[in-house]
């Protein structure tokens, strides 16, 4: 199991940006990939972006294309996501998940973090 943590989260005027950064605790994180969720409120959860395991290939959901980016440091066991332009309905809880795999097109997640809060000010 592998033990994530964000940060980076905070209170934003639309047009702004943020940094969501997730850090993990195993070693083993270079080989899977890892995603991007966000859940606001009343909401499903809904996914937003994943990068493969090495970094090469990436995957957004159409909300987020052009705004967002993902990316990882896998000598700081680290996924960040990049925050631009953004919208009040951007506001929700973010968690980052990591994959069963090694590919961002996959749809099972086993492991998440606690969350992290983004509020976006009209």
């Amino acid at each position: 199991q592998v033990q994530l943590v964000e940060s980076g989260g905070g209170l934003v005027q639309a047009g702004g940006s943020l940094r969501l950064s997730c850090a993990a605790s195993s070693r083993t994180f270079s080989i899977y990939a890892m995603g991007w969720f966000r859940q606001a409120p009343g909401k499903e959860r809904e996914f937003v972006a994943a990068i493969s395991w090495a970094g090469e290939s990436t995957n957004y959901a159409d909300s987020v294309k052009g705004r967002f980016t993902i990316s990882r440091d896998n000598s700081k066991n680290t996924v960040y996501l990049q925050m631009s332009s953004l919208k009040p309905e951007d506001t929700a809880v973010y968690y980052c998940a990591r994959s069963v795999g090694p590919n961002p097109y996959g749809r099972q997640y086993n492991d998440w973090g606690q969350g992290t809060q983004v509020t976006v000010s009209s």
